[in-house]
């Protein structure tokens, strides 16, 4: 198992994981993402996105599964850090280690903290985090304010 930094070759792969992740969630219809947004957010002068690859032993040349992440910065820490926008892993190649492998590798890349959602449905996705030794943040309402 490998994890790499995406390319611009990945982006279609890219693309495709996130609607499948989006699928996986019962939202596809609200996901408009495809390869130009990948190309776009992910391979310019200044990404507003970076993307790391997960591939398996048996087939490397296949993405098996991705992280979408961006620079964060906590002035309290005073350290950088990073958000998780999506981490999705194909069925295929689900408690093989992957998911945890592309936390890790994002985790050897960011001084600070390491913060994602998870939909609160989603228990598989509770419960791997929760062995990580991720918590929940409590003490914290999230806002989002959409035009």
């Amino acid at each position: 198992m490998a994890v790499r930094e995406a390319r611009v070759s990945d982006a279609a792969e890219i693309a495709a994981m996130v609607r499948e992740h989006a699928a996986h969630e019962g939202a596809l219809e609200r996901c408009s993402f495809d390869e130009r947004a990948a190309r776009a957010a992910l391979f310019c002068d200044a990404p507003t996105l970076r993307a790391l690859i997960a591939s398996s032993e048996e087939d490397p040349d296949v993405p098996a599964g991705c992280m979408l992440w961006y620079p964060t910065y906590s002035s309290w820490a005073a350290l950088p850090g990073a958000w998780v926008e999506d981490l999705y892993v194909r069925p295929a190649y689900r408690r093989s280690g992957l998911g945890r492998q592309l936390l890790d590798a994002l985790r050897a890349m960011v001084e600070g903290r390491v913060e994602w959602d998870v939909h609160v449905t989603n228990d598989a996705a509770t419960q791997f985090y929760r062995r990580l030794g991720a918590v929940p943040v409590t003490e914290w309402t999230k806002y989002r304010w959409e035009r």
